[in-house]
């Protein structure tokens, strides 16, 4: 990066950080470090809640994956609307009105302690795991940038967001992300534009799009019943509702964030701000990358967007095969240029047989280029067994990189470091304030002072970031990492939800029931995830460990002696 490039991002960061903890001095009490006082207006709870799910692996992953598989993940997303309103009506004025701390509060006042601590473990083992992919891939940055293994970067923005975390508490979490946010939508929006500005100068909005939808890459609305296939409508309205309405319903690192509603009213408002502005942000992140394969039509597209593996490969006995293999890609990308300016033609034309010559031919040239990166994956595995050769994540990070003017590389960079430093802060604080009250106040210190109890906040904040660092370490190896933080959440969130429906609306099952059908459950999900995951698509894993919790604890019940449970 250039000298303007680091001075942008540093400032930015600065100013973010400087903002957060400024907006969150003189904190005395428990209240406000979880909770913030239970003061923020509306629009800051909206966008602390998009910014703790809008992580750096929205921004890095998601253009990555419409790069390579095209438009069809914003279907994950459907259900979130849906989710929203039945939250509403719900879960947050019940929440408000026992005045809690966590979620799981609300389960021993309607169970017993053995189901709250249950839900809570399961909670803290999903989060502690996915906030450490969370850290990871803003390591990616970094690694890119200067060159070096993402583990040294994962250890320096691991230490700079713990520290943070640490000092600031929920208040100072929130009051960042609300300027945040706002840089982010900026920068995103500039992103669009500059990707568009980068095509070739007769190629437009349209244009790119067609190009892009020739290749299969523009098909977002999928209405099949496949079970091969993850992304369809219906995985997302069905599956994405429960997935969504557990994760904002049960999952602490969320209800945390709305909890900081100075009322309902506000809570409510917030919520229903995400559930109207998440998709079309979403979709929005998925076209960047849509363009950006429409810009590798007409430029030369790296085989291998890791860089660090890629100089690896340069330095190695494997270089002159590497570099044969580049020169293979140059022939082929001119006979691509070709095609696409003659597809290009057609579609003016609105030439029908000439438009599905031309694709076909075009398909067949990006069919040709995927064997040579498959060539290319090859090498570098046998130059190293032990490298990393899924770069997915790199996709997006290296066309900004190499194409973008001096400044707004670094704009880019902070907006995806700001991302992941928002959204990790948000987990790591739901971990420490989910360990604190439903953990060390309930079973180990039960009548500490509000000065005991912050001291131990802020000490189970610097474990718990001092295990996500630790997973960090080992998340390059899960693939593309939008993908593994939703398949993580699924296998617990279905469950967690299932036991959260039996509170608000099967009034007649008691906590044994529930505890038993609850362990039972997350042993079908784990089960049908390890032995049939090539069959059942990961969302559909929510709906079906919710059901299963009912229904098993339906059956228990039955078997136990009845039992009337009055409203909470």
């Amino acid at each position: 990066m250039s000298t303007a490039d680091w001075l942008v991002l540093f400032i930015t960061l600065l100013l973010i950080v400087a903002y957060g903890v400024f907006k969150s001095r003189n904190i005395h009490n428990i209240d406000g470090y979880l909770l913030g006082n239970r003061s923020l207006p509306w629009y800051n709870v909206g966008l602390s809640v998009m910014a703790t799910q809008a992580s750096a692996i929205t921004f890095l992953a998601a253009p990555g994956l419409a790069f390579t598989s095209g438009m069809s993940f914003v279907q994950f997303y459907f259900g979130l609307p849906l989710a929203m309103i039945v939250l509403c009506i719900t879960f947050v004025p019940i929440f408000h009105k026992l005045k809690i701390f966590t979620a799981y509060e609300f389960l021993e006042k309607r169970f017993d302690i053995k189901t709250r601590a249950l839900t809570a473990a399961l909670f803290l083992i999903q989060r502690g795991v996915s906030t450490g992919i969370t850290i990871f891939a803003p390591s990616i940055i970094l690694s890119t940038i200067l060159q070096i293994d993402t583990s040294y970067t994962t250890l320096v923005i691991g230490t700079v967001v713990i520290l943070y975390t640490v000092y600031g508490g929920t208040k100072a979490v929130s009051y960042t992300q609300l300027l945040q946010m706002a840089i982010i939508f900026a920068g995103l929006l500039g992103a669009g534009f500059m990707v568009l500005h980068l095509l070739p100068q007769e190629i437009g909005f349209s244009e790119a799009l067609h190009i892009a939808g020739k290749s299969g890459k523009t098909k977002a609305i999928d209405f099949s019943l496949d079970l091969d296939n993850q992304y369809t409508v219906w995985t997302g309205l069905i599956g994405g509702f429960f997935l969504q309405l557990s994760y904002f319903g049960t999952d602490q690192s969320q209800v945390g964030r709305y909890l900081t509603g100075s009322s309902v009213r506000d809570s409510r408002l917030g919520l229903l701000m995400n559930g109207l502005l998440k998709i079309p942000m979403q979709f929005c992140i998925l076209l960047i990358g849509v363009f950006v394969f429409s810009y590798y039509q007409f430029n030369t597209s790296p085989l291998f967007f890791n860089r660090v593996e890629i100089q690896k490969l340069e330095n190695s006995l494997h270089k002159d095969a590497y570099h044969q293999i580049l020169k293979q890609q140059e022939q082929l990308t001119l006979h691509r240029n070709n095609t696409v300016d003659e597809l290009k033609q057609a579609i003016t034309a609105d030439n029908t047989v000439l438009i599905d010559s031309k694709r076909e031919q075009l398909a067949a040239i990006n069919k040709e280029n995927d064997k040579l990166r498959t060539a290319v994956i090859t090498l570098i595995k046998e130059n190293d067994p032990h490298a990393d050769t899924n770069d997915n994540n790199y996709i997006f990070l290296s066309f900004v990189t190499s194409t973008f003017p001096k400044g707004f590389i670094g704009l880019l960079i902070a907006i995806i470091m700001l991302a992941s430093m928002g959204a990790t802060a948000s987990a790591i604080n739901s971990l420490a304030s989910t360990s604190v009250i439903d953990i060390y106040k309930r079973f180990i210190h039960t009548d500490g002072s509000d000065k005991n109890y912050l001291q131990a906040s802020r000490l189970f904040t610097l474990g718990w970031g001092i295990f996500t660092v630790v997973v960090a370490l080992y998340a390059n190896k899960l693939g593309n990492l939008l993908e593994a933080v939703n398949i993580l959440g699924s296998l617990f969130y279905g469950t967690i939800l299932g036991v959260f429906l039996i509170a608000f609306y099967f009034k007649k099952i008691g906590g044994k029931a529930v505890f038993m059908a609850a362990l039972l459950a997350e042993v079908i999900v784990f089960a049908l995830w390890i032995f049939k995951a090539d069959l059942i698509p990961f969302l559909w894993l929510n709906p079906i460990g919710c059901f299963a919790v009912i229904v098993i604890a339906m059956g228990i019940q039955k078997l136990l002696k009845p039992r009337f449970i009055s409203s909470t």
